[in-house]
């Protein structure tokens, strides 16, 4: 359990400089900070975090729980992607003011929009609480009496840890719980939406270019952080002030070239990098083919009637590119393992780990493991697939059968206790309200009735008509009268009657099966991540991701997807107007941004032949989370915004390839020269620190030439 405390002792460091890995920014001292400045990084380990002065990590906030956001200015001007801020763009969005096709632009503070919901935490201090939370835990607990010591022990740290009333805190587990955290947050919940491009820059290329490069999209969002007046968090109140930060990032003119290095700093979401080779196979090659099937027949309906109806091209935006996001990347995931060999090169791993095994007599300790990955495996696929299947159909794509899985949980909820009739009404209005708010029926039905059959069950078009579920007025009927009337309501609607023996298959069958063969493959997982490290100490581990500040840094460089194609590192607004395709939905463009184009009125954001880069890639290793995650160059100036990976190279959330692998990020030149030349918003663009570090590197080294001469 304290292995990982002495790893650093015992890794075999090489200045060649690893790409790939996840960092704990607390724990960056000594060999991640000589690893950084080997890849040309002159920032120090304090620098980017500083329990007592402020440092880098202070200007990055977890944005809304999914992505990452940083900070900008002095008056709590933050920047993140386009897609991270894109449900707070629609929802301000109507037919009359179509914020997603034209863009917004608060021009002042009093214009700035507030968002209900919406907030920012930013990470205080981390502090290592292993000890304490595995106190008690040992070799004779069973996996249950571990869980429970585990959560007792936790809420206990997080209870008696020292914190300001403003303040909260919360553990998570590393190492596949070998190792704890202990975080002190701070949550800011005043944010307002300052300014965004029209989704013909923010999302240009659309689903086609998700994913791939070259890429062209500039994709960003602007809102402000506000706080009290003594420049704490409180909730939104026309009293609030901007949040004067601990730290906020300068911007750089001057950008990226190829070997530069590059560190991206945010929450990673969930990566899973210690997988044994048979869990690979399952993933892809059982797993993700069906649900990208399901996400496939869903896209078919909405994108069809995105494109015929501007009323539904607003309702659905946000909904068809939180589905199409994942179906692209489960695709391209497939594509890197096989590309990579993966499958092969985890085996030839895994006969290394035996062999290690044997050699430091921990074979009779830890031999079992992978033939019990075998057979747990060949158990577990049918029942993860058939489950995950289902929350595509009832969670993700229908929007009708995800009313009716809400409805179903109410209802149990009554039966187990009909006292709470208010609070579960309440909490199923709200989801009816949500989900009505941008539904289109005639759109729903389409979907319905493409997913159900992959599901393996017959469908009912004649529910949409007879269903009181699909309008809110005769939806909030049913949750009229007392909780017998509520339940017999529910169960005489006739989309209800239809899902509740599915759902009911679901919660009494499906999900208890998942959930024991999880836990033992979850339980296996952790002993694996203990063997590798005790039979192979010299290896270098990084902790998974898990929504908690990591930095991951590399270098700007090219690759190669296929034989005899090369991609460069850097795009450029030429491409835009290459792809452009008048008005088509993916490809078209503004005629403002083409008359800036054929003017080259492009003001200080050229690069030094007059271009204007628009995106750029990193052997950063990202994951879904680090949207809008700052890259950061060697001097601690914001350089790209990062939003997505290539194709091939969404298979680092299993197996991170130096070769493949790749970051994309917008280049803050075009971010800026979008702000100032397309939206005239100078006024953002002052508050702003701008600076030339690379310029000032060269008048320093002239200098010393000449006091040399």
């Amino acid at each position: 359990m304290r292995l990982i405390k002495l790893l650093c002792f015992f890794v075999v460091f090489q200045v060649s400089a690893q790409q790939g890995g996840m960092w704990i920014p607390s724990l960056l001292e000594g060999m991640n900070e000589d690893e950084m400045q080997s890849l040309g990084s002159k920032l120090t380990a304090k620098d980017i975090y500083d329990v007592n002065n402020s440092s880098l990590k202070d200007a990055i906030g977890h944005f809304n729980g999914g992505c990452t956001s940083e900070v900008i200015s002095d008056k709590g001007l933050v920047l993140t992607n386009h897609h991270c801020g894109f449900s707070q763009i629609q929802s301000h969005s109507s037919l009359e003011n179509d914020y997603i096709k034209n863009g917004f632009w608060a021009m002042s503070l009093e214009e700035e929009l507030p968002n209900e919901g919406l907030f920012i935490e930013f990470i205080v201090s981390i502090h290592d609480v292993t000890d304490t939370v595995l106190n008690g835990v040992n070799d004779t607990v069973t996996e249950k009496e571990k869980q429970s010591l585990i959560t007792r022990n936790s809420n206990a740290a997080m209870a008696s840890w020292p914190k300001e009333n403003w303040q909260d805190v919360k553990t998570k587990s590393f190492y596949e719980g070998n190792q704890y955290f202990l975080f002190v947050t701070e949550r800011f919940e005043d944010i307002r939406l300052v300014g965004a491009p029209p989704s013909s820059i923010g999302k240009f290329g659309s689903d086609t270019d998700n994913w791939v490069f070259p890429r062209h999209t500039g994709d960003f969002s602007m809102f402000r952080i506000y706080a009290d007046k003594n420049n704490r968090p409180a909730k939104y109140s026309k009293d609030n002030v901007p949040y004067r930060p601990k730290h906020y990032l300068p911007v750089s003119l001057d950008g990226v070239e190829e070997g530069d290095f590059t560190m991206v700093f945010g929450f990673p979401g969930r990566t899973n990098e210690y997988l044994p080779a048979v869990a690979i196979e399952h993933i892809t090659k059982e797993y993700n083919p069906t649900n990208i099937e399901i996400r496939e027949a869903a896209l078919k309906v909405i994108d069809a009637n995105m494109k015929a109806s501007d009323e539904v091209r607003i309702k659905y935006a946000s909904k068809q590119a939180r589905i199409a996001n994942a179906w692209k990347k489960w695709i391209g995931e497939n594509l890197g393992i096989e590309k990579s060999d993966a499958v092969a090169k985890r085996r030839e791993f895994e006969a290394t780990f035996k062999k290690a095994l044997k050699e430091n007599g921990l074979e009779e300790k830890y031999g079992h493991i992978l033939p019990e990955f075998d057979k747990l495996y060949k158990e577990f696929g049918p029942v993860n697939i058939k489950r995950r299947n289902f929350v595509e159909v009832f969670l993700v794509t229908s929007e009708l059968m995800q009313m009716t899985f809400r409805a179903y949980q109410v209802e149990q909820a009554l039966l187990a206790n009909p006292e709470g009739l208010e609070r579960a009404k309440a909490s199923l209005k709200g989801r009816f309200e949500g989900i009505l708010k941008n539904f289109d029926a005639n759109v729903d039905k389409g979907v319905y009735l493409n997913v159900m059959p992959l599901y393996g069950k017959p469908v009912d078009p004649s529910i949409y008509e007879k269903t009181a579920f699909t309008n809110l007025d005769s939806a909030l009927k049913l949750l009229e009268g007392d909780a017998e009337t509520v339940i017999k309501n529910l169960n005489n609607d006739p989309a209800y009657a239809y899902a509740k023996p599915i759902i009911d298959e679901f919660f009494n069958s499906m999900d208890p099966e998942f959930q024991q063969k999880n836990e033992t493959i979850s339980a296996l997982q952790t002993e694996y991540m203990t063997a590798l490290m005790k039979a192979l100490p010299n290896e270098r581990y990084f902790p998974d991701a898990n929504s908690t500040l990591r930095v991951t840094y590399g270098q700007v460089r090219g690759y190669s997807p296929r034989d005899a194609v090369y991609y460069n590192p850097v795009t450029y607004l030429e491409g835009v107007v290459e792809k452009y395709v008048p008005g088509d939905y993916e490809f078209d463009v503004p005629q403002k941004l083409l008359d800036l184009y054929n003017t080259k009125d492009y003001g200080p954001y050229a690069d030094k032949n007059g271009k204007v880069p628009v995106c750029f890639l990193g052997t950063n290793h990202t994951t879904g989370g680090n949207s809008g995650s700052p890259a950061i160059d060697a001097e601690g100036n914001l350089v790209g915004l990062n939003f997505d990976r290539v194709w091939e190279g969404t298979m680092s959330d299993m197996n991170y390839d130096p070769e493949i692998c790749r970051n994309i990020m917008v280049d803050l030149r075009y971010v800026l020269f979008i702000v100032d030349k397309y939206a005239g918003a100078k006024h953002l663009i002052d508050e702003m620190t701008l600076v030339h570090p690379k310029k000032a590197l060269g008048k320093k080294n002239k200098k010393k030439k000449k006091a040399k001469k």
